[in-house]
């Protein structure tokens, strides 16, 4: 009897998988919190913007949010903006959770900006350990659309226990 991948009827229009649970938090709406925000549900993410400013149109502006606790083990929390004055606090915030992922956008030849704004609001070093700095799989993106892919594939591959790249295992 042969076995038959699920993944291969995938690859040929069976149906693929229902959603995942998962919630894929975009923290300050930006370019690539919208994009995030438009493919993750194709990947079986349930997704919400929140930005602490209310005039920038977020879904909400705290992680507790209008339907209970967004940050749950099953969120992954993405902030797509460094700059933003309210980092230190969004963070702390989302720390303080039960999250299962939390990373911020950056480039990895400097130190994070949050890792300051964390330490001076009294987080302990483990917690400022907790956060993924540079979010996504290496793939050289720039642009907002090529971030988004970035991210969604280090959380896919993440979810699936592997390390993502071009390594692949035998499993």
């Amino acid at each position: 009897m042969t076995t038959v991948d699920p993944n291969c009827g995938v690859a040929h229009g069976a149906p693929a998988a229902e959603a995942t649970g998962r919630v894929l938090v975009a923290v300050f709406a930006s370019p690539v919190a919208e994009v995030l925000c438009r493919w993750a549900p194709e990947l079986g993410f349930r997704t919400v913007l929140l930005d602490p400013d209310p005039a920038r149109g977020a879904e909400v502006t705290g992680f507790a949010g209008p339907d209970g606790d967004l940050a749950d083990a099953d969120a992954d929390v993405v902030v797509t903006d460094h700059h933003r004055p309210e980092l230190g606090e969004v963070l702390r915030d989302a720390l303080a959770r039960p999250v299962r992922w939390v990373g911020v956008m950056g480039n990895p030849r400097h130190e994070g900006p949050h890792v300051a704004a964390l330490a001076a609001l009294g987080v302990p070093p483990e917690d400022v350990a907790r956060v993924h700095r540079p979010i996504g799989l290496d793939i050289g993106s720039r642009t907002p659309p090529e971030i988004a892919v970035s991210t969604l594939a280090g959380l896919l591959a993440d979810r699936a226990g592997r390390s993502g790249g071009f390594a692949h295992g035998t499993t």
